[in-house]
Formats: C-alpha cells, sequence, structure tokens
C-alpha cells in the first residue's frame, strides 16, 4: 500500500510503497483510510516535540493519528488509529469509531474531530462550562479556536470573547458566534486593559487557552484581585502556541478565586473519553451536518505530502488528505 512514512524525527515523511498493518487481536480492524487531517499534533509528534511522541522504528513509521475510513461493510466512520493513518489502509480501535451521518464530507469530518477534542473536552469536562456562562477564547483565530467559539455558544454560553492576532479572522468570528473580539497586539498594555474592562462589565467565568505564553501571563494578570471576593474562573490549557512556560506571581494565584487546569492526552479520565465517542463527537458532527457547526478545509493528495508537509494555511482553516 501507499503511506506516508517518517524515517528520522523532524525530516519530511516520504510517499513509498509500505507493508500493510495487520490486526493483533478482536478489538482491531482493517479499513480502507478516505481522509486525514495534518495538524500540529501530528507534526510535533513526527517531529518528536510533543510529550506523547515516540522513536521512529528503524524501518519507518506511517504517520497520522486519526482520519475518516471504510469499514469491510462500506460504513464510513471516523476513526483513532492503531497503525499509522496517512495511508491508504490502517488499524483502528473499534471501541473508538464513530459512524458519520449523511451529508457530511470526508474532509470536513476529518478536520472537524480533533477540533472538537480541542474544544468539547476542555468546555464540558475541564471548565465544566454552564449556561449563562461568560467565556474567554484565548487565540480564537486558530482552527480549533474558531471550533470552540461555536461550541461554547452551543453549550449555552451568554458571551464568548474572542481574542487573536488576525483581524480578518476576528472579525469572521463575530458570524460564528463570538460576541466581542479583542486583538492581540505588541501592546501588552491595551490587551490587558481591554480584557480587564470586559471582566469587569460582565466577569468571566471560563478561559480556553491555546496560546500560553505571554498572552497566558496577562490573561491570569488581569483577574488579579485586591483583597475582596471575586468571581470563579475556570481557566483551561489546551494549547502552547506562544511558548511552553510563563511566570504566575504567588500574590496574583492567591488574590482570585482561579481553577487552573490543562485539557489534553492523559488529563481525561475513561469515561470522558468514552463519552467523547459515544456522544460529543456524534452530536457534533451531527450539527456539521446540518449545517450549524462550520469549518474551513484545504484538499490535497497523499503522494504529494512531502511537498505540502510544511504548507502555511490560513488561520482558521485545516489541510486535509484525501486517499
Amino acid at each position: 500500500m501507499k503511506a506516508a512514512v517518517m524515517y528520522q524525527k523532524g525530516e519530511l515523511p516520504q510517499y513509498v510503497d509500505f507493508e500493510e498493518p495487520v490486526a493483533q487481536n478482536d478489538q482491531e480492524i482493517l479499513v480502507r483510510v478516505k481522509a486525514v487531517a495534518i495538524k500540529h499534533f501530528d507534526k510535533d509528534k513526527a517531529a518528536g516535540t510533543h510529550y506523547s511522541s515516540d522513536v521512529p522504528k528503524a524501518t519507518g513509521r506511517v504517520i497520522g493519528g486519526d482520519g475518516v475510513c471504510l469499514l469491510e461493510d462500506g460504513t464510513r466512520v471516523y476513526g483513532m488509529g492503531v497503525s499509522g493513518m496517512l495511508a491508504e489502509k490502517a488499524i483502528i480501535e473499534k471501541r473508538r469509531i464513530v459512524k458519520l451521518p449523511e451529508g457530511l464530507n470526508d474532509a470536513t469530518a476529518a478536520a472537524l474531530a480533533n477540533a472538537v477534542i480541542g474544544s468539547a473536552m476542555a468546555l464540558r469536562f475541564k471548565a465544566a462550562i454552564q449556561p449563562g456562562d461568560v467565556v474567554l477564547i484565548n487565540g480564537a483565530t486558530g482552527f480549533t479556536g474558531m471550533v470552540a467559539v461555536q461550541i461554547a455558544k452551543h453549550y449555552g454560553a451568554a458571551k464568548v470573547i474572542a481574542t487573536g492576532r488576525n483581524v480578518q479572522s476576528l472579525q469572521n468570528l463575530l458570524t460564528l458566534g463570538a460576541d466581542e473580539i479583542i486583538e492581540i497586539t505588541p501592546d501588552n498594555s491595551a490587551f490587558l486593559s481591554l480584557v480587564k474592562q470586559c471582566h469587569q462589565e460582565k466577569p468571566i467565568d471560563v478561559i480556553i487557552d491555546y496560546l500560553w505564553g505571554s498572552t497566558a501571563e496577562l490573561l491570569l494578570s488581569s483577574l488579579m484581585g485586591q483583597g475582596a471576593f471575586t468571581n470563579k474562573v475556570r481557566f483551561v490549557s489546551v494549547g502552547s502556541m506562544a511558548g511552553d512556560l510563563i511566570q504566575l506571581s504567588a500574590a496574583n494565584l492567591r488574590s482570585v478565586d482561579l481553577q487552573l487546569t490543562g485539557s489534553g492526552l492523559g488529563s481525561w479520565s475513561k469515561e470522558q473519553v468514552g463519552l467523547l465517542f459515544t456522544e460529543i463527537l456524534p452530536q457534533m458532527f451531527q450539527l456539521a451536518a446540518d449545517g450549524k457547526l462550520k469549518v474551513e478545509t484545504i484538499e490535497v493528495k497523499l503522494a504529494d505530502i512531502s511537498s505540502l508537509w510544511d504548507l502555511k494555511v490560513a488561520d482558521g482553516k485545516r489541510l486535509v488528505v484525501t486517499i
């Protein structure tokens, strides 16, 4: 079979002939792959920079963690790979598949799944979002951030504040459910002032952060109290596009009713991951099929993987390999 294979960490994947994978037990099945999204997660794992990265075998390793595929009987499903998914065939786990609704195309389904994992899991299980909450999405102009804005509204947020650097993308978010937008600029004082103003007008309940780094420091400092009662804020770190480390003063931490947590591999319970496949993903796929959850994709071919691996993709769009 043809596949995208990584031989060493950090190099470009190669489009080559590779041995077809074989199911190792009755919980694994061989499928024909139709579409796989290329995400930051995939690139970080391939480069060896993600905390869950493993070492490529000397004989090479097929990359890609999830995608849209066909079961033997032709049923179209989203599945998580046991073997690499950027290939004509792959092995997936029976307990981690979701049947796709009619009206949802392969590219949209492949692109949407990871973004749902990166937003709905944070909103529902880590932030415990409640109807009426005020939610701030930091780094909302990225693909997952745009999905998070829409899902926050679906879960009942009374107000969604979106931050980001791309002004046009921020404006687009106003059509997807954002109620207010704040541009991230080199002028930290201006950003801090606008966040404080929003928090004073109607206290922020939830922050979903895809950037970390300096913007997270500014957001945390904007919440700092002065000895009076403060509104409880659930701050959830999902990504670190702006840096992996921050400085957080003890005074800042002690002065506010703050819940600081992360959402990612290893942070969810088995029950929560189970609900992802039985409830959350099916619901979000149906919303997308009904036109109530919108994403933009760029479709490319597996044969072009080497030249497309480092392709710059515009904010709010996702590269999807069709096979």
